[in-house]
């Protein structure tokens, strides 16, 4: 799953019971709920019922595709329309007007429970043939009609502790499996998930030893842990995660945390960040201290108020300063260490901002660093976009070979990226921060800046 919820931009809905052999249909997620509206609810309904309802209908959906209900369970959909599990869809229905609007209004809003990041399992019935827990349909046009408006019929049925969360980046959301199986040695945040769900799937299967130090790397305790899985799970024991066990790790997660129930246990922030354990403080020194800095770096751009500082990996008195400026600033104690809190805080701040901001002014502007260390064994976007930048270095800095840029951190990339860091004067850990990052980003940028020239600028261009 994701570290937080997006608005996908398509859904696939399988037309039949999940072990039907029905057709799957991909449609943006628009329109799949413009369809699922216009076929659950009537538009002649008040409009605070419509958007309460439509509320429910996208958290629905989303909790589907966030947990990858369906894909880890080996499907190649993410909902289906059979209304005894999940909502009404018929593909190639018309859609009314108004639903549309609303629609169109809210589809990247939804609903949470206060304090988890999971889109609420919004469950829902009509309230008179069938009755359930969640929200009644009929029961909320009876309560729109006495004046409610949508968010307080929704707490009326999920209770005071939601919020709506509103505008939600849309994304293109691919399976969160890496893409490459981790095994003895692989690190990165991909482990780091594996580690921590192992040790809450733990709780209710004691046979799973505990993984003291869930910090991102494959320990032998990790190796230990997964092989205990996979015993218990009749998989095969071998210790490697690959995309069976990385599915039926999630699977099970999902089951003990009740993710996809009313009365979730809920996921917490720290528990999907992309971020390090422990309370740093004045003095502390290292990469996570460097990230720290980093992050502060960057929100002082966007916010006055907080100092800036230089991201050094020194926890020094001036990032204390900036520590504190962030803390006050965001109703945190102000204790001036990176405690837990401080750190959730921080990775939210940051995360929201790096997804709202728009690059301007002129040349290429290479990206921030997203927040997550790179290492052997990691995959994704962001190795994908590492990899770029470091064949683009690798024109100037002949010494650094070009790797394949295909999102997996392998042993080429391992390389380069130790050869990299020797040029320039960082620590040869072939682990990519803040500081590995920027420095790279910068010289990208300055590379490619370097190629865009105006009309007369190539040598041998004569002016008149």
């Amino acid at each position: 799953m994701a570290t937080l919820p997006v608005i996908p931009e398509n859904i696939t809905v399988h037309l039949g019971a999940p072990g039907s052999n029905a057709q799957n249909v991909t449609v943006s997620f628009i329109d799949y709920i413009k369809n699922v509206a216009s076929s659950e609810i009537y538009p002649t309904w008040p409009e605070n019922a419509l958007r309460a309802n439509i509320y429910a209908q996208i958290s629905f959906a989303l909790n589907r595709i966030y947990t990858e209900y369906y894909r880890s369970r080996g499907y190649d959909f993410d909902i289906t329309n059979s209304t005894a599990i999940d909502q009404s869809f018929v593909y190639g229905r018309d859609i009314f007007d108004n639903i549309s609007e609303i629609v169109d209004d809210i589809f990247n809003d939804y609903i949470v429970r206060g304090g988890f990041v999971e889109p609420l399992y919004a469950l829902y019935c009509d309230g008179t043939t069938v009755t359930c827990n969640g929200l009644s349909q009929w029961g909320s046009v009876d309560l729109a009609e006495q004046g409610y408006i949508p968010y307080d019929i929704l707490r009326y049925y999920y209770g005071d502790d939601i919020n709506i969360v509103m505008d939600a980046p849309i994304e293109n959301i691919s399976a969160s499996y890496p893409g490459v199986p981790l095994s003895l040695g692989s690190a990165g945040n991909d482990v780091r998930t594996v580690q921590t769900r192992l040790n809450r799937i733990s709780a209710n299967y004691p046979a799973i030893p505990k993984i003291s130090n869930p910090s991102g790397i494959f320990s032998t305790e990790t190796d230990a842990a997964v092989r205990a899985f996979q015993e218990i799970f009749s998989l095969t024991a071998d210790g490697i995660v690959g995309k069976a066990t990385w599915y039926k790790i999630q699977s099970i997660y999902n089951a003990v945390k009740k993710l996809n129930e009313l009365e979730s246990e809920g996921l917490t922030l720290s528990e999907v960040s992309k971020q390090f354990s422990g309370t740093l403080a004045e003095g502390d020194t290292g990469i996570e201290v460097a990230v720290v800095q980093y992050y502060l770096r960057v929100i002082a751009d966007f916010n006055p108020t907080i100092p800036p500082v230089t991201p050094n990996g020194v926890f020094d008195g001036q990032t204390k300063n900036a520590v504190l400026a962030f803390q006050r600033e965001y109703g945190l104690p102000q204790t001036g260490e990176a405690d837990e809190e401080t750190w959730n805080k921080l990775a939210s701040v940051y995360l929201g901002l790096i997804a709202s901001a728009e690059n301007s002014g002129a040349g290429i502007a290479a990206e921030v660093f997203p927040g997550a260390l790179l290492s052997l064994g990691s995959a994704g976007e962001d190795v994908e976009l590492l990899q770029t930048y470091l064949n683009t270095v690798a024109e100037v800095y002949t010494e650094i070979p070009t790797v394949t840029a295909n999102g997996n951190f392998d042993e080429a990339t391992d390389r380069a990226v130790r050869i990299f860091q020797g040029i320039f004067g960082i620590p040869q850990s072939g682990v990519v921060g803040p500081i590995t990052w920027e420095i790279l980003a910068e010289k990208y940028a300055e590379i490619e800046n370097g190629k865009i020239r105006a009309e007369f600028q190539n040598p041998g261009d004569i002016t008149t």
